[in-house]
């Protein structure tokens, strides 16, 4: 429906000081108009001041009630679109214009990603996300959601989810684990803040990180108010002895299982110290089973926390397992820690989403979890055997380790070159780290890490499509 009042060319201006050109759209005259005066304001058409007309004028040239008018008025009026006064009718309000650039000044944008091919650390590949099966999980876990599922529920999480994580964990990773045992995070970032604010209230003053590792998670320990004093790191994992030197020291945190980025495993009388370290200094050891579930040319590496569950914290999360995307992970508490974690979650990010949960929970029981990872165990395989037997045709000099399991392994360059390989990486649109961007030393720790040069090659995040690309540029700029 269009209505309109235009000015006759010899005849004096409106009363009410404006013209309008409107066009009123949609199934309800009361919206459209609503909509045609905001557009109208918005693009300028109307402007700051102007007096619109009385609601009864209005109405007729439109053919609207008056009623209609004065609703929409009332509606933009509460909007801040247009004011009323008794005496001076409806007017525009005056608005404060957004600040626009200059004709021809440069815009500023966030940098965008430059790279063709992707082998950092830090994802799986994303195209493999098992959207079918996780449709059918949600579908399945929506239905039979009980109503009070959609309140705010248990700090902790889902019983439905800390129950199937119960049960996998035990049977996959050798963790022991009751359902109330179990805190839901948004990841490991989530779970280790809210442990760094239990630390801070049991007056712990540092924890203990190996000296490779990311410095994301260091960060967060620091902001915390902790000292992160580095573990030495060597081919059989975080040097535990080295424990009882450092002072002040009442967690440490570390990845026994696979150690980022490295990719070793702790041995095994390391594991019994670590263990012992933290029975006879009362400390805690933070668990983080990083892509613990890949494994290929070795035995099973259970979790840690199976040694004593009372002195482990363990974390886990999908961001590997399925995608980060999915903000879905889990603490594994010692009894005596779970009202404190509990209260640092109820602080802040009461918690996650309980549709995700209950979808995952369904995921894992119905045994679509463990086929994926069964699926992406060979897949992952497949692309590390690729990755070395291309290496050996092309680079035979190179040397490859941390492969027997994860998603990432490591290539030891030339002394003097793992700069320079990075940067002509970046001239052939190939983004990869090296390793010196997760080495950490402090100056008074009594010790340095070997000088290595090397390459961290995440060979599962490519997409097929992008797979041969990568491995041909990653070739081109090795030594």
């Amino acid at each position: 429906m269009t209505g309109s009042r235009t000015n006759s060319a010899a005849g004096p201006p409106p009363a009410f000081g404006t013209d309008l050109h409107l066009e009123l759209r949609g199934p309800g005259l009361r919206a459209g108009l609503t909509d045609a005066l905001r557009e109208a304001v918005r693009t300028g058409r109307l402007a700051p001041g102007s007096r619109l007309p009385a609601s009864r004028s209005l109405g007729a040239d439109l053919g609207v009630s008056r009623h209609t008018v004065v609703e929409a008025y009332a509606e933009l009026v509460a909007e801040g679109w247009l004011t009323a006064q008794q005496g001076s009718g409806t007017r525009v309000a005056t608005r404060v214009e957004p600040h626009r650039p200059a004709p021809g000044a440069p815009r500023t944008r966030p940098d965008e990603p430059r790279s063709r091919y992707g082998l950092l650390t830090g994802a799986p590949d994303l195209a493999t996300f098992p959207r079918t099966q996780w449709l059918t999980a949600a579908r399945r876990a929506l239905t039979a959601a009980p109503h009070e599922a959609f309140g705010y529920g248990d700090a902790r999480g889902r019983v439905e989810l800390r129950t199937a994580l119960a049960d996998y964990l035990a049977r996959a990773r050798g963790v022991y684990a009751e359902p109330e045992q179990i805190v839901i995070c948004s990841g490991f970032h989530h779970g280790l803040a809210l442990m760094a604010q239990a630390l801070r209230v049991r007056r712990v003053r540092g924890v203990a990180v190996e000296a490779y590792g990311l410095d994301l998670y260091r960060d967060l320990l620091a902001n915390a108010g902790l000292h992160t004093p580095p573990l030495y790191v060597d081919d059989h994992g975080a040097r535990i002895e080295d424990l009882t030197q450092l002072r002040e020291v009442g967690a440490v945190l570390m990845t026994p299982a696979h150690q980022y980025p490295t990719g070793v495993a702790l041995r095994p009388d390391r594991r019994t110290a670590a263990v012992e370290w933290a029975r006879a200094t009362d400390g805690l050891i933070l668990e983080d089973d990083y892509d613990g579930e890949f494994r290929y040319d070795r035995q099973p590496v259970g979790a840690l926390q199976g040694l004593d569950p009372e002195r482990v914290v363990y974390f886990g999360s999908v961001s590997k397992s399925l995608a980060p995307g999915v903000r879905l992970g889990w603490m594994v508490l010692p009894e005596e820690l779970i009202p404190e974690i509990v209260a640092a979650k109820g602080h802040g990010d009461y918690m996650t989403s309980a549709l995700e949960q209950l979808t995952l929970a369904e995921f894992i029981a119905s045994g679509a979890y463990d086929r994926h990872v069964r699926s992406m165990r060979l897949r992952y395989r497949r692309r590390r055997d690729q990755l070395v037997e291309v290496l050996r045709q092309r680079a035979p000099g190179i040397r490859v380790t941390g492969m027997a399991a994860g998603l990432q392994t490591v290539l030891d360059l030339p002394r003097g070159t793992e700069s320079s390989v990075v940067q002509d990486a970046a001239r052939l649109g190939l983004a990869i780290r090296g390793l010196a961007q997760f080495r950490y030393e402090v100056a008074d720790c009594g010790w340095r890490l070997p000088e290595r040069d090397a390459l961290v090659v995440n060979y599962a995040a490519p997409s097929d499509s992008a797979w041969a690309g990568a491995l041909d540029a990653l070739c081109r700029v090795l030594p």
